[in-house]
């Protein structure tokens, strides 16, 4: 059997059920063969090298109600707040002091006039704040072309949406079947976000209730065929005060979904081998050594919280988030430590722009 895994090894692009027969690995040993060669691919392209984001997470007021996340509208144990602009400009100029080259605002999702302008008058302080020396990701939602366009200007580079599951039956399955929850609309924000010149990026969770092997291999495809250029994955994990916590008994064992975690990331690379990926936090909640092993699997793409760690506690889209009480500085120089242990270098002092994205605009 290994041989046959040695074989679709090979391969630089798989068709779904190639997918799913390298997703469908039980042992240790063929395990370790997929993830082996994430890493000799990634090795092979981008390269040894770890780029960091500064994330800030500006704010957990949210219109939506997916069944997920602990910070839905409806969740009222969750203490709503939003950073002051002098907050988000400090972990902004930490961010710059540090070398990460690049800063990702993320937020519940909100699309108000003012939360808009808020959005925009950031990004114009933030650059001006930076000597223009930090690229901004933004994950904010969907929104409309005309605000993609306007953060675009204003100094965004890239846009984080994620489309949590391809398949859509699954999609109404994890958040309510309305008008703000529309699979369709979702998928349209991600052409809208390409067409506005954005660095796009989406991705999936792993390890879902009635998730299957066959969805998890549509996802992959997915990210190929709407050729994206970065992509932000991680294991499912519940949260208590969610709807979808009452199908825990579903679930895949954590170390199961963790496992996959890192097999969807070594595919990914794979097949997609130019395009950033992030090791998730997600990981590291489910093994202390995750985010080194989601780097050893082909992910190039770490991201330092950078939020004030009186806010965290109150960020949590799942349960047992880590380094809530961490000073960023310090869990910085970990990092540091953590990655040149692994033979991995971080890039400091560099945009990290995907490699995909300047392809397919010719900027390569």
């Amino acid at each position: 059997m290994s041989e046959q895994i040695e074989s679709l090894l090979q391969k630089t692009q798989h068709t779904k059920d190639e997918l799913i027969r390298l997703l469908s690995v039980q042992s240790a040993h063929e395990t370790q063969l997929v993830l082996d060669k994430g890493l000799e691919v990634k090795a092979a392209h981008p390269g040894r090298k770890v780029y960091l984001r500064g994330l800030i997470e500006l704010s957990n007021v949210c219109s939506k109600n997916c069944y997920y996340c602990g910070i839905r509208a409806v969740n009222i144990k969750v203490e709503r707040y939003t950073l002051s602009t002098e907050e988000v400009l400090n972990a902004a100029h930490f961010s710059w002091q540090q070398g990460f080259g690049s800063l990702v605002i993320q937020t519940g999702e909100q699309k108000s006039t003012r939360f808009t302008s808020q959005i925009s008058s950031l990004l114009q302080e933030i650059h001006k704040h930076t000597n223009n020396e930090l690229t901004i990701t933004l994950s904010c939602g969907e929104q409309s072309q005309e605000t993609y366009k306007e953060w675009r200007q204003a100094g965004a580079d890239r846009y984080l949406l994620r489309i949590e599951t391809t398949n859509k039956e699954l999609f109404y399955q994890i958040h309510p079947h309305d008008k703000n929850h529309d699979f369709d609309q979702r998928m349209n924000a991600l052409a809208d976000l390409k067409h506005a010149g954005f660095q796009v990026g989406t991705g999936v969770m792993i390890g879902l209730p009635n998730q299957t092997i066959a969805d998890l291999a549509d996802d992959l495809l997915f990210f190929r065929s709407l050729d994206v250029d970065m992509v932000g994955m991680g294991p499912y994990i519940e949260h208590a005060d969610t709807p979808l916590f009452s199908s825990a008994h579903l679930l895949w064992s954590p170390s199961e979904r963790f496992r996959m975690g890192l097999i969807m990331i070594a595919l990914l690379r794979i097949n997609m081998p130019w395009i950033n990926i992030a090791a998730s936090t997600a990981l590291e909640t489910l093994d202390p050594l995750g985010r080194q092993k989601g780097i050893l699997a082909g992910a190039n793409v770490v991201m330092p919280n950078l939020t004030p760690v009186s806010n965290r506690r109150n960020y949590q889209l799942y349960d047992n988030k880590p380094n809530l009480d961490k000073d960023a500085s310090l869990s910085t120089k970990t990092l540091n430590e953590v990655v040149s242990s692994i033979g991995e270098t971080i890039c400091l002092h560099e945009s990290g722009n995907s490699l995909h994205y300047l392809k397919r605009t010719g900027l390569f």
